[in-house]
């Protein structure tokens, strides 16, 4: 039997203290592509699309792709384009015939109107398919999961590494999991448990083995029997009712015994994220100590790699802090990269120069100089101009074209600085030698990232740190007004217990 299948990919992480608001721009800025375009240039990449589609070849579906939208994390997603995106996928399910609906989420999006963006999106379709129509969602390890969106999608698998390079394959494991469940060989559920922090201790990082413990218990659970299971981090950005960590495990209704095994695993995990609340692995340093740092570094045999972690562009912040930038040029660091300062007018400034011309501008802190500085007064000697245009080679975009938009190499003292007009953290090689920067000829490379960045960058880093350089995702959550989260929640609060409880 041959079965029709609607997928659709719909991502972003909001942060919500953000002043600004991702529209369709930023989408379109992004991933905005629809149909059999959408399947062309994805279905070759590292991407949940990918998975879908192997799975789609392999079982004979036809597929009822609708769009596949991402936006580089930023503000609450506005209404307008949650409607545009959402009503592509809605439409194409009251206008189709489904035997299931297989779908690309994040799981920490906000838009204007709401707090839970992918539970609005699920009970909707639920409002248009009916109760029993098999809905698989792939998650980001950050997803915020609402008891909601447990409800209402049959299936969820999130991805098990961070930083992040199995979304192909864990659009395969949902995709698999729907074709079983269309088939009848399964009637699956998912189990949920909540766990009342801010995020896991080390933010699901699997280069800790505290953290990856969590996952090897997950791999366990599979293997045992259970159809999936996933530990959500969660998402400190996002001032929201349903911030926390999570854990999903998805079991075979029909099997009793398999129900319980789920929520016997969700107590579990749940109770070891809690357990290990205090245990944060993670050493942030300040400006002045990575600067002290990059001073008397030996790059003999390979670059410092500082980690701008608190302006990370992929966790919402601006990615136009300039505290750490200003520091290292007034320490007078030499043969360094400064990547990337998101400052669209600055950009825009150095296009109508010239290749080589010296220029003095200022640069960056534009959005809110309260995380991380105002805007810097920087002279220096333009070395490249572009279109920001690059095509990924490492394990996170691999393959995938993407754009900074009209970015320029401003070289001001010993730094070279990366400016661009597109909002993106550094995650591969191929962002820096499609400006003419070849990362393991300099001694230092200042990154905008906190986790992503070690997927391409650490292999040919002698040494990485951590820099808090005050941005807007500050690991010092306390610097950030939550309103609206549920408390008690750890550690805005410290003195409560929590034992864990599951629901569907």
């Amino acid at each position: 039997m041959t079965f029709t299948v609607l997928t659709a990919e719909f991502m972003h992480e909001s942060n919500s203290f953000s002043r600004l608001r991702t529209g369709l721009d930023s989408f379109r800025a992004d991933t905005l592509l629809y149909g059999d375009d959408a399947v062309a240039r994805r279905k070759d990449a590292n991407t949940e699309l990918a998975g879908f589609m192997d799975v789609a070849r392999e079982r004979g579906w036809g597929v009822l792709h609708t769009v596949s939208a991402h936006a580089t994390p930023g503000g609450r997603v506005t209404r307008e384009a949650y409607e545009h995106i959402a009503g592509a996928i809605l439409e194409a399910a009251r206008e189709s015939r489904l035997d299931g609906i297989l779908l690309g989420l994040h799981g920490s999006m906000v838009p204007d109107f709401a707090d839970d963006g992918e539970g609005v999106l699920l009970a909707r379709l639920r409002e248009i398919v009916g109760p029993d129509l098999p809905i698989a969602v792939t998650l980001d390890l950050h997803a915020m999961v609402s008891a909601d969106m447990a409800r209402d999608a049959q299936i969820m698998v999130s991805y098990k590494t961070y930083p992040h390079i199995d979304m192909r394959e864990t659009g395969a494991h949902a995709a698999r999991l729907l074709h079983r469940t269309m088939a009848e060989e399964i009637a699956p559920r998912t189990i949920r448990a909540h766990v009342p922090m801010l995020d896991e201790a080390n933010a699901g990082r699997t280069d800790i083995p505290e953290t990856l413990a969590l996952y090897d218990r997950v791999r366990a659970a599979e293997a045992g029997g259970l159809l999936a299971v996933s530990v959500n981090a969660g998402f400190t950005g996002a001032d929201v009712s349903c911030v926390g960590p999570t854990v999903l495990a998805v079991h075979d209704s029909n099997d009793p015994a398999a129900g319980q095994a789920a929520r016997d695993v969700t107590r579990e995990l749940a109770a070891r994220i809690w357990n290990g609340r205090r245990n944060r692995r993670s050493a942030f340093l300040d400006v002045q100590d990575a600067v002290a740092e990059a001073l008397t570094f030996d790059a003999s045999e390979a670059p410092l790699v500082i980690a701008d972690y608190a302006d990370n562009p992929g966790a919402g912040a601006y990615g136009d802090s300039t505290t750490l930038l200003k520091a290292l040029l007034d320490a007078g660091v030499t043969g360094a990269v400064f990547a990337p300062m998101v400052d669209g007018d600055a950009a825009a400034l150095l296009h109508r120069h010239a290749e080589g011309d010296s220029v003095t501008l200022d640069l960056g802190g534009r959005h809110d100089p309260a995380f991380g500085g105002g805007p810097l007064r920087v002279s220096g000697v333009i070395r490249r101009l572009s279109d920001g245009h690059y095509v990924g080679d490492g394990p996170i975009r691999g393959g995938l074209a993407h754009s900074f938009g009209p970015s320029a190499v401003l070289e001001a003292g010993g730094v070279q600085i990366l400016v661009v007009t597109e909002t993106q953290q550094m995650v591969d090689l191929q962002q820096l030698r499609a400006f003419g920067i070849e990362p393991t000829a300099q001694r230092v490379l200042a990154l905008k990232s906190m986790q992503h960045f070690r997927a391409a960058f650490e292999p040919i880093a002698g040494k990485v740190i951590l820099c808090d350089a005050g941005g807007l995702a500050t690991p010092q959550a306390h610097r950030r007004p939550y309103t609206r989260v549920p408390r008690p929640l750890w550690p805005l609060d410290v003195d409560f217990e929590f034992t864990a409880d599951v629901g569907t």
